[in-house]
């Protein structure tokens, strides 16, 4: 039996969703939580790892899902506990940044998967990428799109369009930005993670698709993951997140395996990444890395063909050794 008290959003809230056919599966963590996730694709192709972050689901990657299939790979995308058809534990405190990776790596050994292309978008990056400390090996080669990994480091100064960076004299600049989208997280009422899908995307979604992305939520019961992750961003050095994630760019100073960013061009939240990944990891030296035209933050919904595309090309273009 689980250790935390959790809730289960009812199945029916995910029926008939539009353009999502996928057969819902589900792992069993150790301590009891269930964790859904889908699989398409030949069992035996390369593993593509989607991650998604906050506050979407697996819905988002519905496009890119696809897109892998038809082209030969295995797409698993997981929804992180407290999202999507996964187990919502009650207790806001239960989910911190340690705990997402752990559970993360649970969910890996349980369904099998090795020698996985990690696609990271928004908290798929901290999350997903901390998967390197904590299940080395698991890791072939890396998609960042659309990340951050916060560190607050005086040295990101001047790098980022949202500044996020300790200095000299003990204080901490953090844009204006980056504190009012914390602060809506938790007074926005009821949380409805389309609001932010919407306005954080270039093109117009649909009403039907932005339920979608509500139907985890049915009430206030089901929100304490999606509430909760916007409070740990790492926007001081000493917070767990940024602790988390230096550890996270030590480990990438040395990671060699192949490493592609493939950020939209409409995405001042992060902003900049791109280019301090590209110079921190050795494994991103060389690439052709990429620029999606006309992407918000949630690039899946504007230009998920074209990133079902370029790591399709990325996985063809780097075969193992």
């Amino acid at each position: 039996m689980s250790v935390v008290q959790v809730v289960r959003t009812p199945e029916e809230r995910f029926r008939d969703l539009p353009g999502f056919p996928f057969l819902p599966r589900h792992a069993e963590l150790p301590d009891g939580l269930r964790l859904h996730y889908i699989d398409e694709g030949p069992a035996d192709a390369e593993v593509v790892l989607l991650l998604h972050g906050q506050p979407t689901w697996s819905y988002l990657y519905r496009t890119v899902v696809a897109g892998l299939a038809a082209r030969g790979l295995r797409a698993v995308a997981p929804d992180l506990i407290g999202f999507g058809r996964s187990d919502k534990p009650l207790d806001r405190t239960a989910y911190t940044v340690a705990a997402h990776v752990e559970w993360l790596a649970q969910f890996t050994a349980a369904v099998g998967l090795t020698e996985v292309t990690l696609v990271a978008q928004d908290w798929g990056g901290p999350i997903g990428l901390g998967l390197l400390d904590a299940v080395p090996g698991l890791v072939r080669r890396v998609v960042a799109a659309n990340t951050v990994l916060h560190t607050a480091d005086p040295a990101l100064a001047g790098r980022l369009a949202w500044a996020c960076h300790a200095n000299p004299d003990g204080t901490v600049t953090v844009e204006q930005m980056l504190l009012d989208y914390q602060r809506l997280t938790q007074e926005v009422t009821p949380f409805q993670p389309s609001l932010f899908v919407q306005g954080a995307t270039e093109s117009a979604v649909a009403d039907a698709v932005l339920a979608a992305y509500d139907a985890p939520f049915p009430d206030e019961t089901f929100c304490a993951g999606p509430r909760q992750l916007p409070l740990l961003m790492g926007l001081t050095p000493g917070s767990a997140c940024a602790r988390l994630n230096r550890r996270t760019m030590q480990t990438l100073a040395t990671f060699d395996g192949p490493f592609l960013t493939a950020y939209s061009d409409g995405d001042p939240a992060t902003r900049g990444w791109a280019d301090v990944l590209q110079a921190h990891v050795p494994g991103a030296a060389g690439r052709s890395h990429v620029t999606l035209r006309h992407g918000g933050h949630f690039l899946q919904e504007d230009c998920g063909d074209q990133l079902a595309a370029v790591v399709a090309d990325f996985v063809e273009a780097t075969p193992p050794t």
